[in-house]
């Protein structure tokens, strides 16, 4: 899950929140429509704005797509790759204007209740879009609802792992992943001594910060509450341990910009021996010339803080466009693009994980031991807060963070300004 919050996206959200009057209110959207009594009779043409990398990701949906329109001669759809650090921002946007917004676009699991929200997506209940909901992980489908409905259908889920080269970590004397933050950073300074090699390249995004939160007990929000949390003792001792890991030289001073593709680029060269990523990131990470064997690609759980080893929940969403002039056939794209079948598709070629509970049984899934590693991983992945100004959360804590590793703030005054921020986006909350 590649995250990238620009500020004109916390502006545009915050300002489309305000006056939500492109798609309607949420609770006035028009309701499931009824699918022909012969669906494969529907007709039409439908926009999807996919947020997969192009090059690694993008030809299994692609294929997909050719399937789907293989079985709905009669429904076209157009494809159409959007950046996942854009799509968010485009598509407030244009649902705001009213035109211009894709029939089906895949959602980031904390977009979802805020599009909804805005009234900018399709109920879903009761449609052909939402089958054999019983199917679904309890996890991903809590991400879909929205006020009692549902607006999306959970596509993937994912969390973050370590992942690392095993023969960079074994010819500095370790055989395993480290498995707390002190071995983290250990073994880091091992790697840098004995082969030369940086041991850990941070990724400096919101997204990647979660587990060393968690991992000391710390979060966001106290959402049943109504608290603002992120200011606390746990999360000063976890943006500590972050910046220790830089001043001690466990990690070099990361770019500020473009980390996500600087880490990634260093750990595919055999420039870095580990880095925090998911299972979105393998397709990529096996073109790297260090893992054309991918035997020497490692997996484990996030490093523990002193209280657990905490990843976070993520994950992709289908949704449609509560202005759709094709709602129908934006219905049986979205149920086909979510059946077992699809998603074990998925998770065999790219190894994105499925979020029907079947899906697990396919002996394709089965047969990936990426997901067999990441699975338990995510089953006990931490659940992030699905409220409408869930996506509003990141680009604070992106800024703090760029702060802190770059050496312009301590800890404590990085959590104190994201409170502060917060404070604006929470106004009634303790």
């Amino acid at each position: 899950m590649r995250r990238a919050f620009s500020a004109a996206t916390i502006v545009a959200a915050l300002a489309l929140a305000v006056s939500a009057c492109g798609g309607g209110d949420a609770g006035t959207a028009a309701p499931a429509q009824s699918a022909a009594t012969d669906p494969s009779k529907i007709s039409g043409e439908i926009t999807w704005w996919d947020t997969v990398r192009p090059d690694s990701e993008g030809p299994t949906f692609q294929a997909l797509i050719k399937e789907f329109q293989a079985k709905y001669p009669n429904i076209k759809v157009k494809y159409v790759n959007v950046p996942s650090d854009q799509a968010q921002n485009q598509f407030q946007t244009a649902a705001q204007a009213g035109t211009g917004a894709p029939d089906v676009i895949r959602s980031e699991v904390a977009w979802t209740s805020q599009f909804a929200s805005l009234g900018y997506l399709q109920p879903l209940d009761g449609s052909r879009a939402v089958e054999n909901e019983s199917d679904f992980l309890a996890g991903p489908l809590s991400s879909t609802k929205y006020n009692g409905k549902t607006y999306a259908v959970p596509q993937v889920t994912d969390t973050l792992a370590l992942i690392y080269n095993k023969r960079i970590l074994a010819e500095a004397g370790h055989e395993k992943a480290p498995a707390t933050v002190e071995e983290l950073k250990q073994a880091a300074l091992d790697v840098k001594e004995k082969t030369g090699v940086n041991g850990l390249a941070l990724n400096v995004d919101s997204y990647f910060l979660l587990p060393f939160m968690y991992g000391e007990g710390g979060d966001l929000l106290d959402v049943q509450n109504k608290k603002i949390t992120v200011n606390s003792p746990a999360n000063v001792k976890a943006m500590a341990s972050v910046a220790d890991l830089v001043t001690s030289g466990a990690a070099p001073k990361p770019a500020i910009q473009d980390s996500y593709a600087n880490a990634m680029t260093a750990l595919k060269d055999g420039k870095a021996a580990m880095i925090y990523n998911g299972p979105w990131a393998l397709s990529e990470i096996y073109q790297g010339k260090e893992f054309k064997d991918k035997e020497n690609l490692g997996i484990a759980p996030v490093p523990a803080g002193s209280v657990k080893a905490g990843a976070p929940t993520g994950g992709w969403n289908l949704a449609i466009y509560a202005g759709s002039k094709n709602i129908d056939a934006s219905y049986e794209f979205v149920r086909f693009m979510s059946t077992p079948e699809a998603q074990a598709k998925v998770a065999k070629e790219i190894s994105l994980l499925p979020t029907r509970v079947s899906a697990y049984d396919n002996p394709d899934v089965q047969a990936n031991k990426d997901v067999a590693v990441f699975k338990p991983i995510m089953e006990t992945a931490t659940a992030r807060p699905w409220i409408p100004e869930g996506g509003q959360l990141f680009q604070p804590l992106l800024e703090g963070y760029q702060s802190l590793v770059g050496g312009k703030t301590t800890p404590e005054d990085m959590l104190k300004k994201v409170d502060d921020q917060y404070r604006g986006i929470f106004k009634d909350w303790s």
